[in-house]
């Protein structure tokens, strides 16, 4: 294993992890609300990415962006979807729904497969096919015999498909496409911030400089794991990413579990069938990668 491979390897586990174990995060500010964090989010993530853009001498990148107007709008409708799926996620954690959230961020790569085939024109194969089967019956089993619609995991994984389609069609690294998408949001959320504090209404205040400070740990809560999987996506190949991304989703259904979530019958069923699905994805997705390189190799 070579240096760039082992630090890819360990820059993507720091990644799925952090977002993995987001929940608690969220938990322990569980008394604000899920508005209010959001909004801590955006306002704080902008002078840590600057610090890290500095760091990273990446502002001619963020200056282009920022320049090229379709380029800009795109990231701000980006930066919409992204807002949605932040709130989405934090609301789902604080009312005790990290079960749904998690099923939201599995069937993520089915979604977007189902994207390249209706928008792009792309072929499933026969495995695909099987996967994206299973994830829909394990979605309906929750539906019909759960007695609840996932809305939620829907919301979750649709936002963040139709980010990830918007962001592939921008050419922009991570760090600085977060930046901008925050430098958009910023103005209304600091405006609605400032509103809260001058009303008393803000849980951001002196008299309790403990929350206070994890409120403010938003910022590199939000901007340390993107910069992590920036610098894998660098490193590793597409295939690798993509199986280790269900890291993080396992590690939210077990922080669900050690909150006292309520495993239902329904749910063991759905999430047996999507993670069925997963493997299989996962399977197919590693097996054509090496087909692929072995062709490769043939013709080098």
């Amino acid at each position: 294993m070579n240096t760039d491979t082992r630090d890819g390897l360990i820059a993507a586990f720091l990644a799925y992890i952090m977002w993995g174990v987001l929940p608690v995060y969220f938990k322990v500010v569980g008394d604000v609300s899920a508005l209010e964090v959001l909004v801590h989010r955006i306002v704080w993530a902008v002078p840590f990415g600057a610090l890290i853009i500095f760091a990273r001498r990446q502002w001619p990148e963020v200056k282009r962006a920022l320049s090229h107007k379709g380029m800009f709008w795109l990231l701000a409708l980006a930066a919409v979807l992204i807002a949605v799926n932040w709130f989405v996620y934090i609301w789902a954690v604080q009312t005790d729904r990290i079960f749904q959230a998690s099923l939201g961020y599995y069937i993520n790569p089915l979604l977007f497969t189902i994207v390249g085939v209706i928008f792009l024109g792309e072929k499933l194969h026969r495995f695909q096919i099987a996967a994206v089967v299973l994830a829909a019956a394990g979605v309906l089993v929750l539906t019909v015999s759960g007695g609840q619609f996932p809305w939620i995991s829907l919301v979750l994984g649709t936002s963040f498909t139709i980010y990830g389609v918007i962001r592939k069609r921008v050419v922009i690294g991570g760090m600085p496409g977060l930046f901008i998408e925050t430098l958009v949001l910023f103005p209304v959320s600091a405006i609605y911030l400032i509103w809260l504090m001058n009303g008393g209404e803000s849980a951001f205040t002196l008299n309790d400089l403990s929350l206070m400070g994890l409120l403010l740990l938003a910022g590199p809560v939000t901007v340390l794991p993107l910069l992590c999987f920036a610098l894998a996506a660098r490193r590793l190949n597409l295939s690798t990413v993509g199986f280790m991304q269900f890291i993080a989703p396992t590690l939210q259904f077990v922080t669900g579990i050690y909150y006292g979530e309520v495993l239902t019958p329904a749910h063991v069923v759905c999430f047996t069938l999507i993670w069925t699905a997963v493997g299989l994805f996962s399977w197919d997705a590693w097996r054509r990668s090496r087909f692929e390189a072995q062709v490769v190799g043939q013709l080098a």
